[in-house]
């Protein structure tokens, strides 16, 4: 059996979603780890005043790609951007550059899709449905291609509570729906959303359960794969430890708790956070890519991309880690010292919003006031519960899904293969990861250097007179407007006082006779 790294030698490689989180990591794994591979082309669309070009060169001077430009410095001559906008027909694809990919194409990557939660069904639909099929029929007309591999995600089916590696009924007939939105104004489908996503939570997982149906459909003329990750994290082992360079999902949970702004968040502590390594999403990715293209599967096959099977971590861990973290670990400038908890008891949440959340900003905002600045930390908060809502419903419940095409894969794998792409999610040291995943938002995120650390601590200490300064202050307050002025409350105090000192003094006098 061939290996994968052989495979790909000689292979033209087309990707979508190439500039995103998990489209660099796609693409420098391709290139460090199949260093013979012909051409990547990337559909690239320009953005926020770049030019196409301009965005890929950006993207290849990102840190992700330091250990490629050691082995070697000219691998930016393999990646070939191409013109597209997967919200146009035909892809906005010029006719040349159809030709070119037709003509020479073998495997297809498709990555490329909106991940907000809150977007708009509209948009969604062309972003994660329409896009999807655009890409197909392109598909069907590559002279060469052997593989399309289509990322998708674990929670496209999350109103059931058990998924198999099966591609179920969809909730509606996508072309029905998209024909059928086409022409209603955007308030009016705004406003029968949420029953058309039903049991869902949102666009998001909704449309990606649309788009597996359209790529089912195809599976008869191209040999298809579905590789579908849980909540996407940080690196494992590669490129290094801890890489990550988005706010999106678990990272600016995380971020918000070492700068100490997130207290509160409502969660089950005993639910299964299944994190998925960004690394081990992309080795199953590639091997399932060799795999498709050269055993052809007469059917789609699905690999459901998780941990909690087979390694599971709670979120009740992952919140002692965190903190844990951090405290050795700061970040530049905290707010306060990282202290946050889980709950979930929907009453002691909004306690805990109230008292952490928005009296603290509450409070920081009329200094800035005072002192002529622009009040900004109600809003930053604002933002935050938003954030903290839509990820509210994966933090709070249990999924089991089946896994055995994964480890049919593994299996298939020759002893170099299962270490160069390594997907075995049970090697996985789960306090090891978190450490490193808080380390890379502090240096790949935040731009943070480690050499400030100390220094960082130095304010965490701060903090911390701050707060006991302000509890002695708040203390004697109390004792002033409440304690002092009434006899009863008096009492009530010097016998709690007696009793402590009854107690510390029958402790002394105990440890004295056992020694």
């Amino acid at each position: 059996m061939v290996s994968i790294a052989d495979y790909y030698a000689g292979k033209n490689v087309l990707i979508t979603g190439a500039t995103g989180f998990m489209g660099k990591v796609l693409v420098e794994k391709l290139l460090r780890s199949c260093p013979e591979v012909q051409t990547l082309y990337l559909l690239v669309r320009p953005k926020a005043g770049q030019s196409m070009q301009e965005r890929v060169s950006d993207m290849i001077k990102c840190k992700v790609f330091d250990r490629v430009r050691e082995d070697n410095p000219d691998f930016h001559q393999k990646i070939v951007p191409i013109s597209s906008e997967l919200t146009q027909p035909a892809l906005a694809i010029s006719p040349e550059d159809v030709e070119r990919l037709t003509s020479c194409v073998n495997i297809i990557f498709h990555c490329a899709a909106t991940i907000r939660f809150d977007e708009p069904l509209k948009h969604a639909l062309q972003l994660n449905v329409m896009a999807t099929q655009q890409l197909l029929n392109l598909a069907q007309q590559m002279h060469h291609l052997q593989a399309f591999i289509h990322i998708s995600t674990a929670y496209a089916n999350c109103n059931r509570r058990h998924i198999d590696e099966i591609i179920y009924p969809p909730p509606v007939e996508p072309k029905k729906l998209i024909d059928s939105l086409e022409w209603m104004e955007d308030s009016i489908v705004r406003d029968i959303t949420p029953r058309l996503i039903g049991e869902r939570p949102n666009t998001y997982t909704y449309t990606k359960a649309l788009a597996e149906c359209v790529v089912q459909k195809e599976s008869s003329k191209l040999s298809i794969g579905i590789i579908r990750p849980s909540i996407v994290g940080a690196s494992w082992q590669e490129p290094f430890p801890g890489w990550i360079d988005n706010f999106n999902g678990p990272s600016g949970v995380f971020i918000a708790a070492g700068k100490g702004i997130l207290r509160t968040m409502r969660a089950n502590n005993d639910a299964v956070a299944d994190l998925i390594p960004v690394d081990v999403v992309i080795n199953l990715t590639l091997a399932a890519g060799w795999y498709t293209a050269v055993h052809r599967p007469k059917t789609a096959l699905v690999y459901n991309c998780t941990t909690g099977g087979t390694n599971p971590f709670h979120w009740g861990e992952i919140e002692h880690h965190v903190m844990s973290s951090f405290k050795r670990n700061p970040l530049e400038q905290a707010f306060r010292r990282p202290n946050a908890n889980i709950t979930s008891n929907y009453l002691m949440n909004q306690y805990w919003i109230l008292v952490s959340h928005k009296f603290p900003a509450l409070i920081y905002d009329l200094y800035l006031r005072l002192s002529g600045q622009k009040p900004q930390m109600m809003r930053i908060f604002n933002r935050l519960h938003k954030a903290i809502g839509l990820l509210e419903y994966f933090s709070s419940q249990d999924w089991e899904w089946n896994s055995e095409n994964m480890s049919m894969l593994m299996s298939h794998l020759s002893p170099e293969d299962r270490k160069t792409f390594n997907f075995d999610v049970r090697q996985l040291n789960w306090p090891e990861y978190i450490d490193n995943y808080c380390i890379g938002t502090k240096k790949y995120v935040l731009n943070e250097d480690m050499s400030d650390i100390p220094a960082a601590r130095q304010h965490l200490r701060k903090l911390r007179n701050i707060r006991y300064t302000f509890n002695t202050l708040l203390l004697v307050f109390i004792w002033r407007v409440f304690i002092a002025r009434s006899q009863m409350a008096r009492n009530i105090w010097y016998f709690v006082v007696s009793l402590c000192f009854k107690f510390l003094s029958y402790f002394r006098a105990s440890s004295t006779l056992t020694n």
